[in-house]
C-alpha cells in the first residue's frame, strides 16, 4: 500500500552518517535517505548503478579519475563497477535509490558498513 512520506521527519529521525535508511520500495530499487558528513570508504558496486539525489547540502562523489559535486536539488548515476568515495564536508541530506541486491559498501568490511536488516525504517 502507498502513503505519503514525509522526507522531514524521516531524517531527523536518522542520527547516525552514513547510515541510509530504507523508506520504500519500487520496481525492484530500494529508495533510501542518508545523512552525510565526512568520508565514507572506497568501494564498488559491481553489479548495480547507485543514483545519489542530494536534498540538502553537497555531496561529493569521488572517482579514481574525476569528482562530481552535487548541490541540493542535483542528482548523479554512479554506473556499476566504478570504484568510488562519497563525502561531505557539511551536514548533506541525500536520496539513494538502489537495486534491493546492492550491498552497502559493496560488501567492504568497515565499521560503518550497515547490513539490509538494519536499514529497514522502522518508524
Amino acid at each position: 500500500m502507498s502513503e505519503v512520506i514525509d522526507l522531514k521527519s524521516k531524517l531527523d529521525s536518522i542520527s547516525v552518517a552514513w547510515h541510509p535508511k530504507i523508506i520504500s520500495e519500487a520496481n525492484g530499487q530500494y529508495i533510501k535517505l542518508a545523512k552525510c558528513e565526512g568520508l565514507l570508504e572506497w568501494h564498488v558496486h559491481d553489479g548495480q548503478d547507485e543514483v545519489f539525489l542530494c536534498l540538502e547540502g553537497q555531496l561529493t562523489l569521488e572517482m579514481r579519475d574525476s569528482k562530481v559535486v552535487l548541490d541540493a536539488g542535483q542528482m548523479f548515476t554512479m554506473p556499476r563497477g566504478v570504484e568510488h568515495r562519497p563525502s561531505a564536508s557539511t551536514l548533506t541530506y541525500i536520496l539513494l535509490f538502489e537495486p534491493v541486491d546492492t550491498e552497502h559498501l559493496g560488501g567492504v568490511e568497515s565499521p560503518r558498513t550497515v547490513p539490509i536488516t538494519d536499514q529497514i525504517d522502522e518508524s
